[in-house]
């Protein structure tokens, strides 16, 4: 069997590993390494090829006795592949990577201003493939005579592209603009594919922008270099399905809805459904005070148990591949809908008749027909899907399974 796997420095968010696994069957394993590591691995491997990422895009062409001609000319590798006697030829597979995550925009893009954040190696590829789409671009970076001090140069932006880590996992909700800055925008790329949602795309959404993330694009890149690895094409519609099929596999699935209306059951009988954790927030929050919601509430009060949810659902909502049940109350704060958007589908539970009430302190001191007045609209505002819930909570976690193609 081939053995292949990417390298790079930290690896745990890695959707590589799944993404060759649907392509072919031969070994495909993350090999995370340090920099005074790296050029003796390459010597002394006997895998059979690699992709490469963040910070080793430009370090590997040390390691290559050749160099295709794309490589070459943007100066960065993020595929390595075996030569006969065994030394290392060096590709980008990013380019094509990048050319599907633009795809018909960049005839639409023509002769227009585009901004590129970012100056390392992904930035080098996005550069090069702009050049060569027609696209005068420029690229902002931390030293450069462009940088982020003297944005308002570039206030004419229609396309910014960011090639930067910032916001990427785990350093989720951070941005490395506001886009408010460029009044032209009119679509935001991401390279980042973990959040699914960066903070900036979340900001691009709010401001009517079209935004998309970088998991085309890394399913684009992994296709070509398997190619390269099997010495043969694959079907030209094989990355567009590898992304939407991580997509659904990776996304959280967020429960929201009044209390008492199932979430629990209904996650826990969705996680049995489709074999991923289940994270409950109350329960979480439980194990973090050390008491119960009721005495966190009389204890501390609305506002310290709301600042609590929060903290709890901004680390469950990092995850990906897990079935959260939120608290009734979570849409009652606006920063949660950001943490619940960047990595889920956050889906509604719409349970009309009597809910109960015991251990719930807010139900119980408005009332649950006032406390469903206040907070349907915001349940109906933050779903992406609303699901009636079914006569138990297994059937309705069948319908949400159908719903999402899970």
């Amino acid at each position: 069997m081939k053995r292949f796997g990417l390298i790079g420095r930290v690896l745990g968010h890695s959707f590589s590993p799944a993404i060759h696994a649907m392509i072919a069957d031969y070994e495909y394993k993350l090999y995370p390494l340090e920099p005074e590591q790296l050029d003796d691995f390459l010597r002394n491997t006997d895998c059979d090829g690699f992709n490469v990422t963040i910070p080793y895009k430009l370090d590997v062409m040390r390691s290559c006795a050749r160099l295709s001609s794309r490589a070459r000319a943007i100066g960065c590798v993020n595929t390595l592949t075996r030569l006969p006697g065994g030394s290392w030829r060096g590709d980008n597979t990013d380019w094509d990577g990048f050319l599907a995550l633009l795809g018909s925009d960049a005839s639409e893009f023509y002769g227009r201003p585009a901004l590129v954040l970012g100056s390392g190696g992904a930035s080098r590829t996005v550069c090069a493939a702009l050049k060569e789409c027609g696209i005068p671009f420029a690229v902002i970076s931390r030293n450069g005579p462009d940088n982020y001090e003297n944005l308002d140069r570039h206030a004419d932006a229609e396309l910014l592209i960011n090639t930067t880590p910032v916001g990427m996992y785990p350093h989720n909700g951070e941005s490395p603009v506001d886009l408010r800055l460029f009044p032209r925008l009119r679509l935001v790329l991401d390279v980042i594919y973990n959040p699914a949602r960066t903070a900036l795309m979340l900001q691009a959404d709010e401001l009517g922008i079209p935004a998309r993330g970088g998991l085309l694009m890394l399913a684009g890149q992994g296709v070509r270099a398997a190619e390269l690895f099997l010495g043969r094409e694959l079907h030209e519609d094989l990355a567009e399905e590898i992304a939407a099929k991580i997509e659904r596999s990776t996304k959280n699935i967020v429960l929201i809805g009044m209390p008492g209306c199932g979430k629990t059951t209904t996650a826990r009988a969705l996680g049995k459904l489709t074999g991923r954790e289940v994270v409950d927030i109350d329960a979480a929050i439980e194990a973090r005070a050390g008491k119960t919601i009721p005495d966190i509430f009389a204890r501390q009060g609305e506002d310290a148990f709301r600042a609590l949810e929060t903290e709890v659902l901004a680390e469950a909502s990092k995850r990906s591949g897990t079935v959260i049940a939120a608290g009734g109350g979570v849409v009652t704060r606006a920063c949660n809908l950001p943490l619940l958007r960047q990595n889920s589908t956050v889906v509604y539970l719409d349970r009309r008749g009597d809910l109960p009430v015991a251990g719930r302190p807010v139900s119980q001191s408005k009332g649950v027909e006032t406390l469903r007045a206040e907070r349907e609209p915001l349940y109906r505002t933050w779903a992406d899907l609303i699901v009636t819930s079914g006569a138990t909570a297994p059937l309705t976690a069948q319908k949400i399974k159908e719903a999402l193609q899970l």
